[in-house]
């Protein structure tokens, strides 16, 4: 499973890099449904993890991937649902978070998100740290409700907290808590098993990230179930790792800025060299996300 999820982000790393979405092939990428607990699940291609919501009032889903897989989504959707799509919640504006928009809006979705993915969908990004510039999204993509800190969502049985965190991932991030279910969807604050993206070009910060972290641990518990951004359904105990690592790398880097590193400097000391076995497996190799921290923590220091 491990494996399958390493070639899944190594995919996803490559439809990142890719300059025009329409000779990107998703042909042959399947939907997986990951059963978490009774009425939610995990679903799984490529791009961000979505989260599913089901019951009597109609499917919810967290974030929706790429256009292209949105026929396969509904389809893995239907199977479990005889009702239409009600909602879908953006984690952020990210592309493999949120290009399905326009599609599921065509079904019916409502879509939700914090006033900054709106913003940010609405018009060019360019994310530096990937070197890849996105056109703004089509008016139907947009996310027709916006929240700035915070919504409750009562819907099948449940109810669904969306709420604003500090600007890690982006500064349009929110968290999505299934309340009843006791199941969070932490977005791409949480990559477990790998480096994650700081997308600095979009208000991310590694301080922001771990103060989300934070605020996710102190909602969490021992049962509760954890779908992050990418990787591997989690639990607390795995997040609590993935927050000390953070921590530990924001130290080390900080230290060596601190004492006048230049940012080629920091790269060649291999400052996560104890770590990357662990971490550096996923679509960021330990150099890429190195110098992405510097850049991250020399604007700051």
């Amino acid at each position: 499973m491990r494996i399958a999820f390493l070639v899944v982000g190594i995919i996803s790393f490559l439809l990142l890099g890719a300059p025009v979405r329409a000779q990107q092939d998703f042909s042959e990428i399947e939907i997986e449904t990951i059963p978490v607990v009774h009425g939610i699940y995990m679903l799984t291609g490529v791009g961000g993890n979505i989260g599913l919501s089901v019951g009597e009032d109609g499917p919810l889903l967290v974030d929706d991937q790429y256009a292209p897989l949105s026929e396969k989504i509904a389809t893995a959707v239907a199977e479990l649902s005889d009702m239409p799509i009600s909602f879908v919640v953006n984690t952020h504006w990210h592309w493999d978070h949120s290009g399905g928009n326009e599609n599921m809006r065509a079904r019916g979705a409502v879509i939700v998100a914090h006033e900054n993915t709106r913003r940010r969908m609405s018009t060019t990004q360019f994310v530096e740290a990937l070197d890849r510039r996105q056109s703004p999204s089509p008016a139907g993509a947009l996310p027709v409700v916006t929240i700035e800190e915070g919504v409750s969502i009562h819907w099948n049985g449940d109810e669904i907290r969306v709420f604003h965190v500090a600007a890690g991932h982006t500064d349009g991030d929110v968290v999505v808590q299934f309340v009843g279910a006791n199941v969070i969807h932490a977005g791409d604050n949480y990559f477990n098993g790998r480096y994650p993206l700081v997308d600095f070009s979009s208000g991310g910060t590694l301080e922001g990230m771990i103060a989300t972290v934070d605020a996710i641990l102190e909602i969490a518990d021992e049962t509760t179930k954890i779908i992050p951004g990418h990787g591997q359904l989690s639990n607390r105990v795995e997040l609590q790792v993935y927050r000390d690592m953070l921590a530990t790398v924001s130290e080390r880097i900080t230290r060596m800025i601190d004492e006048g590193m230049d940012r080629d400097a920091v790269i060649s000391a291999k400052p996560t060299s104890d770590l990357d076995e662990v971490w550096g497996q996923g679509f960021l190799g330990p150099s890429m996300w190195v110098g992405i921290i510097y850049d991250t923590l020399s604007t700051v220091h």
